[in-house]
């Protein structure tokens, strides 16, 4: 690690109390391994495994969290639409109709290290049909790119061609794309051929004896009956799923990318 880079850590979609108690207990051991300058986590299944409240995203902002990024589950809880209004360190993704609440990027400041951008967009592939997030992509760019090279987005989308798609289609005017969403770390984590690194979903920090942080018994009957069940949150085989990168602050290149998972799986 240079001390001239900024060194960025990204928390895979936090799921609900099991999520948070095990970022509280180790976040602090990957903060000062890294020397991270900025911390972002994806917070949409903060309370309960849908949605936000003002206790858990304050629980994040007071161990070393900087950002916290959303996606379609934000809405889920009517308080979001407040805590977006409020805090502009909270995202939601950038391709929503303007006329809801909130901010889909951020301009942050690390401090000696400079600045950093933060985007969050949503897929549309098997999800709402909402605005283009690659033509959002290029709007937010030519925003950003006066203030800063370092930019990173979350793209919270179901479809990995889509997140990869983005990814080619922003590769050397970002640096970097994490997929967040479908809880499931992938194993294709890579710097592409122009210097942004790129994972399709980083994975879940939570309950994995569950399917994607839901009960099996509750997600199971989902499946046999065709119809829905209240959504149940798991609470065992607790993991962190997280993202390191370290970009060149000159160039906004990545020039290292490294998968976490902890307690890993093999």
């Amino acid at each position: 690690m240079s001390n001239n880079n900024i060194n960025i850590l990204f928390i895979g979609d936090i799921v609900g109390k099991p999520g948070i108690e095990l970022t509280e207990t180790i976040l602090k051991n990957y903060i000062q391994k890294y020397q991270i300058d900025v911390c972002i986590a994806n917070g949409e299944n903060l309370f309960e495994g849908k949605g936000i409240s003002t206790e858990s995203i304050n629980k994040l902002f007071n161990i070393g969290v900087n950002i916290i990024t959303g996606g379609n589950h934000l809405w889920d809880r009517w308080e979001a639409r407040k805590i977006l209004s409020e805090n502009k360190n909270v995202l939601r993704p950038l391709n929503y109709p303007k006329e809801n609440p909130g901010n889909g990027y951020i301009i942050y400041d690390t401090g000696k290290k400079g600045k950093i951008g933060v985007i969050n967009l949503q897929g549309r592939v098997y999800m709402q049909p909402i605005d283009d997030p690659f033509r959002t992509a290029d709007w937010a760019l030519s925003k950003i790119s006066e203030h800063t090279k370092v930019i990173l987005i979350d793209m919270h989308a179901e479809a990995t061609a889509e997140k990869l798609a983005l990814a080619y289609y922003l590769d050397g005017r970002i640096s970097a794309l994490i997929g967040t969403h479908t809880h499931i770390p992938t194993a294709d984590g890579r710097i592409l051929p122009n210097g942004t690194a790129f994972i399709s979903d980083v994975g879940m920090t939570g309950p994995y004896d569950s399917v994607i942080g839901m009960k099996k018994e509750v997600a199971i009957k989902r499946f046999l009956h065709g119809v829905p069940y209240k959504y149940e949150m798991a609470s065992h085989d607790i993991r962190f799923c997280a993202a390191y990168i370290e970009v060149n602050p000159d160039t906004g290149k990545a020039v290292r990318f490294e998968s976490i998972v902890f307690p890993s799986f093999l």
